[in-house]
């Protein structure tokens, strides 16, 4: 089969899904694929609640995502029996988490996006194909004329041909696919001058961690402990060179410091305790008995002992795999060896919770992929144009003339597959170029994702919901902009009145593109 479309958005991501939104809702025809049985990806198959600015319920997010956020509070209030206070809140956040202001279950998410995509696709400008993944591209010079895919339900292949082309996959799948260059893993501080990059030559198999996130409900009282998974005997004794602890235990490090740093399930405060810390469902907001849900995406979950990008499709496949077992493997230590405050040891009324997450096990649909191969852009974004120690004598991020959003977010570096421990770096509120949206070479093909112009250390703070979703918002609209001036996306950038032009038309869609002047100077 052959189709062809304006635009095709190739990952339902964040950033994907917000593309699609975007270049749909401007008057052209969208064909969003998934590899993936969902949309929505860190929000949906990777179960990660949105990691935001304090700021966000005001400003420094797209008017969309912000839409997004206020649905989800809607749909809870509508379908839920919550208290009058819960009800009542406007500012409501299911899970009363210490990490996000609407830390919600991943299923609603998921309808809410689904119900976002279902007006552009009942009036035939939006086709959404789940379970498709790119195998092929097809190319004519620096034109990426096609990508063929495969149902992976049916095995059937597909060619689809579009105008634009834009890569919101995971990990940058398209790149390689269209032969195009692209960085991976870490540079080295010779090639960037950041302080933080490698003080050695690059290394592109220097990766963060993934991790396969989970759901846990807590019921006292009950049983609710899991077979020993395969495995369980390596991590149990597991303990990297780096780490403070076992990888099964309750001591980890600091993000900022890099010393050791030791939080129990519970608390009697609920301040410093791992269960509020992602929770995803709080029962106090319910008029009924229910009882709480978190989300499981600590730091010894984190599986570092194997890249994920840049390997075989044997190679891959295992590491997806054995992120998986770490993580049942902290279930079962959960349930039946983790040191409690009481004395005791285990928690067996921990349950894998399955509903929430849309899946068989209560383990996410997708690991929770930090680090996307990026591609060589026109600009790319460096530590030094936002990190507070890499701007002595600055007092905010770099200026970005080009800005199509903004974001805000602490380098945030996970433990990565070279042996290295967090990276945790203070920032400043940012901008996000477009020339970190375009390749060098490629003339219609667009970053929509985490694959943009930044580097190893910079992806540590654009890798977030509301950045992702922003990206791909505007790399949707740029798309739509291009068709609808007839020139190229290096012309709207390299042309002061169409990129002017180009930006009046994200600001009247609600997309920010500078800071305020007292928030400009926050240091997060």
């Amino acid at each position: 089969m052959e189709l062809s479309c304006d635009v095709l958005v190739v990952g339902g991501g964040c950033g994907g899904v917000a593309a699609a939104l975007a270049a749909s809702d401007l008057g052209h025809q969208v064909v969003l694929t998934e590899s993936g049985d969902r949309v929505g990806g860190q929000l949906t198959s990777q179960a990660v609640p949105p990691d935001e600015h304090p700021w966000v319920e005001t400003t420094g997010a797209t008017a969309r995502y912000r839409q997004l956020r206020e649905a989800v509070r809607t749909r809870y209030k509508q379908t839920r029996r919550l208290t009058e206070t819960a009800r009542r809140d406007p500012l409501f956040n299911p899970g009363a988490a210490r990490v996000s202001n609407l830390s919600a279950e991943p299923e609603v998410f998921r309808e809410v996006l689904e119900d976002l995509l279902r007006p552009l696709q009942a009036v035939g400008r939006l086709r959404c194909l789940i379970r498709h993944r790119p195998v092929s591209v097809e190319r004519t010079g620096d034109h990426v004329a096609g990508v063929s895919f495969e149902d992976l339900r049916t095995g059937d292949q597909l060619m689809l041909t579009a105008r634009y082309v834009l890569d919101a996959t995971e990990e940058g799948n398209v790149l390689p696919l269209a032969g195009y260059e692209f960085v991976m893993g870490a540079e080295s501080a010779g090639w960037t001058g950041e302080p933080h990059a490698l003080p050695g030559p690059a290394d592109p198999m220097d990766q963060q961690a993934i991790t396969w996130c989970a759901a846990l409900e807590w019921r006292p009282g009950e049983d609710h402990t899991i077979d020993q998974p395969e495995n369980y005997k390596f991590w149990q004794s597991y303990r990297a060179d780096f780490w403070p602890g076992p990888q099964l235990g309750w001591t980890t490090q600091e993000p900022e410091t890099g010393r050791p740093l030791s939080r129990h399930l519970f608390s009697d405060t609920g301040e410093q305790d791992l269960w509020t810390f992602r929770r995803i469902r709080y029962g106090g907001h319910y008029a009924d008995d229910l009882s709480d849900v978190t989300l499981l995406n600590w730091p010894q979950i984190d599986y570092w002992l194997t890249p994920l990008i840049g390997v075989t499709e044997a190679e891959r496949r295992d590491a997806l795999h054995q992120a998986r077992q770490l993580s049942l493997c902290f279930v079962r230590w959960l349930q039946t060896e983790a040191p409690r405050l009481d004395g005791g040891t285990g928690y067996p009324g921990l349950r894998l919770c399955p509903e929430v997450l849309g899946t068989q096990e209560g383990l996410a649909a997708n690991a929770y992929v930090r680090e996307s191969r990026r591609i060589a852009a026109e600009f790319t974004v460096l530590e030094t144009h936002i990190g507070v120690e890499a701007r002595p004598g600055a007092d905010r991020a770099a200026d970005f003339p080009d800005a199509v959003g903004v974001g805000s977010y602490r380098i945030d570096l996970h433990p990565s597959t070279a042996g290295r421990g967090y990276l945790d770096l203070p920032t400043y509120p940012f901008q996000i170029p477009l020339g970190a949206l375009l390749p060098q070479r490629l003339d219609n093909l667009l970053a929509a994702g985490k694959c943009l112009g930044v580097t190893h250390v910079a992806n540590g703070c654009y890798r977030l919901h509301p950045v992702e979703w922003n990206v791909g918002e505007a790399a949707g609209a740029l798309a739509a902009f291009c068709i609808e001036h007839r020139v190229s996306p290096r012309t709207v950038r390299g042309t002061p009145t169409l990129l002017a032009d180009f930006q009046r038309l994200l600001r009247s869609m609600g997309v920010q593109l500078e800071w305020s002047a007292e928030i400009q100077t926050s240091v997060r």
